[in-house]
This record gives structure tokens, C-alpha cells and sequence, in this order.
């Protein structure tokens, strides 16, 4: 059985007991989240899509972590005049486990 589910306005694939990196949630760490923008669940086979999201479906996890990923550096400059710009970047993310999918 396994689900996609909509957040932070990105979709992701995920099973039971997955371990999975999404954009910051407001949410403290061991405390549970639930995902109600699940866009298609399958269960023996039988694909549920959604239109827009699947009614009812709930899936839920719990909050393992916030961090954040490795600095992307951004460096912008322009040949022979004399202009460079160098800034660096790193994306806060929440690292949540999948509890359970409930059709």
C-alpha cells in the first residue's frame, strides 16, 4: 500500500514506515502531523485517484527532525565588467516518518 501525498508544494510517493525530507513544517519534533492533500492511494493493486484529492484520506506521520540540506552557492557574474555576486543557500527541511495510511 503506498500514497502520494501533496506538501509544500511538492508530491511525494510514500509507505508505511518510510522515512521521508519535506519542506519546514511549524510542527515541534516528536509530535505527530497528518497529511490530508493525498492525491492517490493504492491498496492490492487498486489505484483511488483523486479529483483534486482523494476524500477521507488521511495520512500521518510523526516529526523526527528539522535541519537543513547543504549550502547550494549561488554565483551570478557578468565577463568584463567587473561585477560578481557569490551567496550562498541552505533549504530548511523537516524529516517526518509515515505512521499510517488511512483510506
Amino acid at each position: 500500500m503506498y500514497a502520494i501525498i501533496a506538501t509544500g508544494g511538492k508530491q511525494y510517493k510514500v509507505q508505511e514506515g518510510d522515512v521521508i525530507y519535506i519542506e519546514k513544517l511549524d510542527a515541534e519534533v516528536d509530535s505527530s502531523v497528518e497529511f490530508n492533500e493525498v492525491c492517490a492511494i493504492s491498496n492490492d493493486g487498486k489505484l483511488t485517484v483523486g479529483k483534486p484529492v482523494v476524500e477521507g484520506a488521511v495520512v500521518s506521520g510523526k516529526v523526527l527532525a528539522h535541519g537543513k540540506e547543504k549550502k547550494v552557492i549561488v554565483f551570478k557574474y557578468k565577463a568584463k565588467k567587473d561585477y560578481r555576486k557569490k551567496q550562498g543557500h541552505r533549504q530548511p527541511y523537516t524529516k517526518v516518518l509515515i505512521e499510517s495510511i488511512n483510506a
